[in-house]
């Protein structure tokens, strides 16, 4: 039986954020990147990081004790709210807060209202928006709770989750493995009346520093003016655009250069 190194992911895995050389340290970084993906096993959190299942379980359980991690309804792993409190401290969340300006330029581009979806449990929460300001037009508040069986933004948060994840987010969802595949090839999602009769949109993943798919960016409204292909028409602008905030994640995450 191969035993997983302690020296990094496994392969096809995103490669973790560069040694301090504090090993318990970096070892509960990697914990919590690979927990932004969303709700995790142990057997999960063992592929995602590499560390040792006995190590790896006594780490997550010192996390769990300082509510940096917690347990969901499953038993799984999730971030905790300690977290949550410590980023409302800081004054800002670095996603929502950098998502606000691409978002209102992604709707001034293409005329519909623009959301930012991110997974909590087993539900897509809208985090950010800018809606559309006259006209027929999809309205979404933040914190919005919408189901993960449906639409555009589901099919993002769920295509590159591993086989458990995907096999389980399938259950009773509207869309079927092969679209999700095809999501994952092309890199931007589509759905038509899936969450909503009439209700048309487009969504593309936005990256976490770890490289992980940590939310979903989308523009909604009604078919009628998008069309009954509506990635084709504006697949490219929402890509283009969550990879800037992608972009925008990663400067704020890096540490400022030695002087």
């Amino acid at each position: 039986m191969d035993i997983p190194s302690n020296d990094g992911p496994p392969e096809g895995q995103p490669a973790l954020r560069t040694p301090s050389g504090v090993g318990v340290v970096d070892k509960a970084a990697a914990i919590l990147d690979a927990l932004e993906a969303g709700p995790t096993s142990l057997a999960q959190l063992v592929s995602a990081t590499g560390i040792a299942r006995p190590t790896l379980h006594r780490l997550a359980s010192a996390l769990v004790h300082h509510r940096l991690v917690g347990r969901d309804l499953q038993g799984r792993y999730v971030l905790g709210t300690r977290l949550s409190e410590l980023a409302s401290a800081a004054g800002e969340d670095r996603l929502t807060s950098a998502a606000g300006p691409v978002l209102s330029r992604l709707r001034d581009t293409t005329g519909e209202s623009s959301q930012l979806f991110r997974r909590q449990a087993d539900a897509r929460v809208c985090v950010s928006s800018a809606e559309r300001p006259v006209g027929l037009r999809d309205t979404i508040p933040v914190g919005t709770r919408l189901s993960m069986k449906a639409g555009s933004a589901a099919q993002v948060l769920l295509a590159w989750e591993d086989n458990e994840r995907l096999v389980e987010g399938l259950n009773g969802s509207v869309f079927t493995p092969t679209v999700l595949a095809a999501v994952r090839r092309r890199g931007w999602a589509q759905s038509l009346g899936e969450r909503e009769p009439g209700v048309a949109s487009v969504s593309a993943p936005v990256r976490g520093p770890s490289g992980r798919v940590i939310a979903a960016m989308s523009i909604s409204g009604p078919i009628e003016r998008l069309t009954r292909q509506p990635g084709r028409v504006h697949a490219e602008t929402v890509m283009r655009h969550a990879h800037h905030l992608t972009e925008l994640i990663r400067t704020t995450a890096a540490p400022a250069p030695a002087r």
